[in-house]
């Protein structure tokens, strides 16, 4: 596994192997089901970033109220995924090897952020941070991290 270093520009910013893959992640986040079920929407993509943003629904949510820990957990992987997907070559597609998710206080408010960034990027694996934030009139709080390994499969 080679570090983030190996996609850098001499600006210092992360590159992309595939001059169109904000539209290939555009596409893929579309064909996710789940991501349309649960009423998700991408955010910001950059090469090695990606937000995925989640407004409240009470069906949403478990017995107190808050977003449930599975659903908050949903919109990390793809953010985690989607990060790592923004480096990898054509033809290819992204699959979740592992996480480990720290909830980290309840998940209130009008909205979940879930941002993630490659930390590692690898030829075969990748891995991400992915920071969940419970959001309300532009107050965001830190309800969850996650750690994920994330798999290119070339096609």
């Amino acid at each position: 596994m080679t570090d983030v270093s190996e996609h850098l520009t001499a600006t210092g910013k992360l590159r992309a192997v595939d001059p169109d893959w904000q539209a290939r992640v555009q596409n893929s986040f579309t064909q996710q089901s789940v991501m349309s079920l649960l009423g998700a929407r991408l955010g910001t993509i950059k090469p090695g970033y990606c937000e995925i943003a989640l407004p409240f629904r009470q069906d949403l949510c478990q017995q107190d109220g808050f977003f449930h820990a599975g659903i908050t957990s949903t919109i990390a992987d793809s953010a985690g995924g989607y990060a790592a997907y923004t480096l990898m070559p054509v033809n290819s597609r992204v699959l979740t090897v592992e996480f480990k998710i720290n909830l980290i206080a309840p998940a209130r408010g009008a909205q979940l952020l879930a941002q993630g960034t490659v930390r590692k990027a690898g030829r075969t694996l990748t891995i991400t941070l992915v920071d969940v934030y419970a959001v309300t009139d532009g107050q965001k709080n830190l309800c969850a991290s996650m750690t994920q390994t994330l798999i290119c499969l070339l096609d």
